[in-house]
């Protein structure tokens, strides 16, 4: 789905993220690990294309020239979910379905279908944002980001605005929701545990630990401990495992 060659961003004299070389598979799940301040959120931004970069970035084998278009084709969520406070969950949900001209009978099948699949129930979604939990606005943004029907699904820490119980039973939901729909997921964190529990199948998921906006290593999470590639990322496990 992307490749990235060479993508760096940089604010001023300071490297937000360094030459970056990537690539993500069409139906992988990619965990972007790290310490604050490593460059995660920065690369997940530059894939959703809002913040300028060098480089060459391709989607689908094609150079990205128009971000208009293909964020249709991206679900973004970032941390407490970032909806529209004067607008219902409803509303939120549906914004760029309207935006994009969908009639009413498309929007109101497809908002009934992610409803079902976000657990939130037709009452729920007529409530404005201040009038729900934490987990349930972090439900709407996920029926936001996957309202179009979205190729890929770009998720910047969503749980870690969550209390301990409600981060493990959303976990939980949001895992059984990528296996269900098969699409290709980018989620940004700085658990180590939530890494893992996204990253349980071998097959399709893989870690990528980053430090100072570069790669440090990259593979099976498991690889992380059992072959480090460098002393960072084993002390990056061991302050992880202290907690």
């Amino acid at each position: 789905m992307f490749e990235l060659r060479e993508v760096a961003v940089s604010y001023g004299n300071i490297d937000a993220l360094a030459p970056t070389t990537l690539t993500i598979g069409r139906g992988e799940t990619v965990l972007l690990l790290g310490p604050s301040g490593s460059g995660k959120s920065t690369l997940l931004r530059t894939l959703v294309g809002l913040t300028p970069y060098t480089g060459t970035l391709r989607f689908d084998g094609e150079p990205v020239r128009d971000w208009q278009v293909l964020r249709r084709r991206l679900g973004y969520v970032i941390q407490d979910g970032g909806l529209f406070p004067h607008l219902t969950a409803r509303g939120n949900v549906t914004l760029m379905a309207r935006e994009l001209g969908w009639p009413d009978r498309r929007i109101a099948a497809r908002v009934e279908e992610l409803g079902t699949l976000a657990s939130l129930d037709p009452a729920q979604l007529d409530r404005h944002p201040g009038e729900l939990s934490g987990g349930q606005r972090q439900r709407v943004a996920l029926m936001r980001a996957l309202m179009l029907d979205p190729d890929v699904l770009l998720l910047d820490e969503p749980l870690s605005a969550l209390d301990p119980i409600t981060r493990v039973r959303l976990a939980s939901e949001l895992r059984g929701i990528f296996a269900r729909l098969g699409k290709t997921v980018v989620i940004v964190t700085h658990s180590l545990g939530e890494a893992r529990f996204f990253a349980h199948d071998r097959a399709t998921s893989r870690a990528v630990l980053m430090r100072a906006g570069q790669i440090v290593q990259q593979g099976p999470i498991e690889d992380l401990a059992a072959r480090p590639a460098d002393p960072f990322v084993s002390e990056f496990l061991a302050a992880e495992e202290a907690f």
